[in-house]
């Protein structure tokens, strides 16, 4: 029963971080401009992330464009392009074998190969976490070196889509590993079945009565 739940509380938080994942990747705010100086008063934000750049006016208007060349790109959003689609259809992957492994679903037959696909969904998922943390950690590492880089005027600074990255790839990490834990949880169980004992018939002497020894 323990096991059980720590099964779906593993695939509740894997389902989150995976669907967590997919949102930074689509979210323009990877990295937003930033202005260092208090004399400066802007009348546009520019945010630019994986896929596309977004200007905001300060009247509330926002102007969005698709990058033109893929090839133009730098290499970390080319790398960060690449690793979170592996990672969106990897946690797809790893949803559909740790369904098939759970305990709640009857794809499988109980035992040990069912407890060996569970953990095989929640490896998945936890490699998927290890993806998504790549990314961002690799554009804040490029943000903050720049930042503080005197040489550089164009400066940016985090954006929002990062924190959504690291989070959502902390939840597949810790939702893989409860997964791999309740998979062997379920393993160990298998591998020692409990025996029931049929309970024993009271002996009859030879006169047909049951003897008064099997009463005590």
């Amino acid at each position: 029963m323990a096991s059980a739940v720590l099964e779906l509380l593993g695939l509740a938080l894997s389902i989150f971080g995976w669907a967590g994942a997919i949102l930074a990747a689509g979210l323009p705010m990877w990295q937003v401009s930033a202005f260092v100086e208090a004399n400066i008063v802007t009348a546009q934000t520019t945010w630019e992330g994986l896929w596309m750049v977004c200007v905001a006016h300060s009247t509330g208007h926002m102007q969005c464009k698709i990058y033109d060349s893929v090839l133009s790109l730098p290499s970390e959003q080319q790398a960060g392009r690449t690793l979170m689609v592996l990672a969106a259809l990897l946690g797809l992957v790893a949803l559909l074998v740790t369904v098939v492994g759970a305990q709640c679903t009857n794809c499988v037959r109980a035992g040990r190969v069912k407890a060996w696909i569970a953990a095989v969904g929640g490896g998945l998922f936890v490699f998927c976490g290890l993806l998504v943390l790549i990314p961002p950690s690799w554009f804040a590492n490029i943000i903050i070196s720049k930042f503080y880089n005197p040489t550089t005027f164009s400066k940016r600074e985090l954006g929002a889509a990062l924190y959504v990255a690291w989070a959502a790839a902390a939840l597949l990490l810790l939702g893989g590993a409860l997964i791999c834990c309740s998979a062997a949880g379920k393993e160990e169980s298998a591998a020692f079945p409990v025996k029931y004992a049929a309970p024993r018939r009271p002996t009859s002497t030879a006169n047909g009565e049951y003897d008064k020894k099997n009463y005590v």
